[in-house]
């Protein structure tokens, strides 16, 4: 941490999560100078949200006064739809809010410009401009959890298309499957995701584990069922990510999220899957996340940054920060 009497410039990042939000005062080289940790109140309701978010930008700006940083601006990502060009929260099944023009709401609270963004879209840039993906042009990153989602790089800039952009985890995976949270059936989430791994082979084996990472632990055991599960979770993503790869050619896919603690348990299978599918298509290179639960914040110091130099939107280079911490 800086000591008081010097002097240093920062933005204010913060990443709002269903369940947690993750700030940070952040250098211009993205090196994290302080953090700050917070539950989110959804149960509470929107406007209570909302307050936390502003009790949490405003505990950091207080925090470099104190340090004798100078704040430049605000990047706050979100989960759900979001209109980045109109800073809008357009819609979030888990935060309560439909067309709730948040940008303008922090802005005016902070007195700071504000870059509102999507998480996920944020993580992705993050991963491309710092992380696995970095100097990679196009690339995909998609985060396994309690959902699936993706964000996506080509020719240098993230895609939007009005914050719609990127749901693979609602593709069809299984005509008439598992009914989805979104009201469809047999949406990709339903049997891939981190919590359908762990719904799976309870259903399956008759035995209740803790998440995907419980299952991962039995497949090294040589569960039977733990197999089936993962088998299945692995060849449904494979047979998206094929269709990502013929689509959009990434160079590179970032998996992150829950399921990708697994490491090699997952990665390993998902590339022959994937590579016994391909035939013409440029062959992706598939990682591992590297920027962790950070990614997040990271981008929504990016797009602060970016805002602050003139507005552009965040573009992928190979002219990257020198140092992250992580």
């Amino acid at each position: 941490m800086p000591d008081g009497t010097d002097r240093h410039d920062c933005v204010i990042a913060l990443d709002v999560g269903g369940t947690s939000m993750k700030g940070a005062l952040l250098g211009r080289d993205l090196e994290v100078l302080d953090t700050v940790r917070r539950a989110t109140p959804r149960a509470s309701g929107r406007d209570a949200v909302v307050a936390e978010i502003t009790a949490v930008l405003r505990t950091l700006e207080a925090r470099a006064t104190t340090h004798g940083m100078a704040v430049h601006g605000a990047g706050v990502v979100v989960p759900g739809i979001v209109d980045e060009e109109s800073r809008t929260a357009v819609y979030s099944a888990n935060l309560g809010w439909r067309d709730l023009p948040l940008g303008d709401l922090l802005e005016g609270a902070l007195g700071l410009p504000v870059a509102l963004g999507h998480d996920v879209r944020a993580g992705g840039v993050a991963e491309c401009r710092l992380g696995a993906a970095r100097g990679a042009r196009d690339a995909w990153f998609v985060p396994i959890g309690t959902g699936i989602a993706a964000a996506v790089i080509c020719d240098g800039r993230p895609l939007r298309a009005g914050g719609y952009l990127g749901e693979l985890g609602h593709v069809l995976a299984e005509p008439g499957g598992k009914p989805c949270g979104c009201g469809a059936r047999g949406c990709l989430e339903t049997i891939s995701s981190a919590a359908a791994v762990a719904a799976a082979y309870g259903a399956r084996s008759g035995r209740r584990v803790e998440g995907a990472a419980a299952v991962a632990a039995l497949l090294e055991r040589d569960d039977p069922d733990a197999r089936v599960v993962w088998d299945r979770a692995v060849d449904a993503l494979a047979a998206a990510l094929t269709t990502v790869t013929t689509l959009f050619a990434p160079q590179v896919i970032v998996v992150g999220g829950g399921l990708a603690e697994a490491g090699g348990l997952l990665l390993d299978p998902l590339r022959s899957a994937v590579a016994r599918r391909l035939t013409f298509q440029r062959r992706p290179e598939l990682v591992l996340a590297a920027l962790g639960d950070l990614a997040g914040c990271l981008g929504a110091g990016l797009a602060a940054w970016d805002t602050k130099d003139g507005g552009a939107p965040a573009r992928q280079s190979e002219e990257t920060p020198s140092s992250v911490a992580s």
